[in-house]
């Protein structure tokens, strides 16, 4: 099975054998598919909220800023043209509404309210001002490596609450890590469309993610996996922070994969060799080829480079090679290149 992430909500494989799938008297509703469906807000969204500047515009959706009426309190409100959106789309977008009504927490991006018409969806979410993490970090400027174990906290604080709550986020990745506030970095984890709730001791067998911070047991498919995957990816994200590139890096799509599958990667002494052992010692504990070995999001907290007050408070000199691998990323997204766009398997 395969899971892409052209279109966000394309997961189809995980319903294959939904009855609900494709039948024609369950409409274009999202309602039909919630497992609240008293979620959804009665009337419109443009009676409780005045809709302000567009934020943002994805492939059947667009992101204008809204101010609630009576309170004044800004929000980001999502739009979904239900016109686009067939009946797999609309259930796997349940289920990410499904999550989202679940979470709160100061980590984790929260869906306050849900409004929807015949035409169309509308999400009022958190107002999340700051941008994407890893473009935040080079336009702040200096940057320690105390600061990164603090955003790596934020990041395993909000892990460990999702994982509490049973839900394995599985695309853990720098578009899915939101900056709130200015000076602060207060870390959101955004972006369920491929999470999922699983029981106790579950395990997830769609591969799904993007393969630069995908597990090896994600992108071999050979075995079913559990919520280790998401500290894998917390594991690549970490070491992007510290030097401003990826461990695991390629020209295409094979090799990237026998890279990530044998755990092949180093620490370049040119940037690492001014970073401390402690965060080495945490990187490692994390990109570990059997997933019973990886720590869990509780013992992440426990450790010494995010518990124990050990990292380098020295600046950090990654703004260049950070700044050369958002742009990489920027590019393969708009030319659909092999780490964003393409099935991993």
């Amino acid at each position: 099975m395969g899971c892409t992430n052209s279109k966000r909500y394309s997961d189809s494989n995980l319903h294959r054998n939904d009855p609900k799938v494709g039948n024609p008297e369950v409409g274009n509703s999202t309602t039909a598919f919630l497992a609240d469906p008293k979620a959804v807000a009665k009337g419109k969204v443009e009676d409780h909220y005045d809709i302000k500047k567009e934020l943002g515009r994805g492939t059947f959706s667009v992101v204008k800023e809204g101010t609630h009426k009576e309170t004044k309190q800004k929000f980001a409100l999502k739009f979904i043209d239900k016109k686009y959106v067939d009946a797999d789309d609309m259930q796997l977008l349940a289920r990410e509404i499904d999550i989202m009504k679940k979470v709160n927490h100061p980590n984790v991006l929260s869906l306050k309210e849900i409004f929807e018409t015949p035409k169309q969806l509308a999400l009022v979410m958190e107002l999340v001002t700051g941008g994407e993490l890893f473009f935040k970090i080079v336009d702040r400027g200096s940057y320690s490596e105390k600061d990164a174990a603090n955003i790596v906290r934020q990041i395993v604080s909000g892990v460990k609450y999702l994982h509490s709550l049973g839900i394995a986020h599985r695309d853990l990745k720098p578009e899915n890590l939101l900056c709130s506030g200015e000076n602060d970095m207060q870390i959101k984890i955004a972006d369920f469309g491929l999470s999922k709730i699983f029981a106790g001791g579950q395990q997830l067998e769609t591969s799904c993610g993007t393969p630069d911070y995908a597990a090896p047991e994600v992108l071999t498919g050979e075995h079913a996996y559990d919520k280790s995957v998401d500290l894998w990816s917390v594991g690549v994200i970490t070491y992007v922070l510290l030097c401003g590139y990826p461990p695991f890096y390629a020209t295409s799509q094979p090799a990237l994969f026998e890279k990530i599958i044998k755990a092949n990667y180093d620490f370049p002494p040119a940037e690492w060799d001014y970073i401390s052992d402690k965060a080495k010692d945490f990187i490692r504990s994390l990109l570990v080829l059997n997933p019973q070995k990886r720590l869990t999001a509780e013992e992440c907290l426990l450790h010494p480079f995010l518990a124990g007050g050990g990292a380098g408070t020295q600046p950090l000199n990654i703004d260049q090679s950070m700044a050369e691998y958002n742009a990489r990323r920027k590019k393969e997204k708009t030319q659909g290149g092999f780490s964003t766009s393409q099935e991993l398997n």
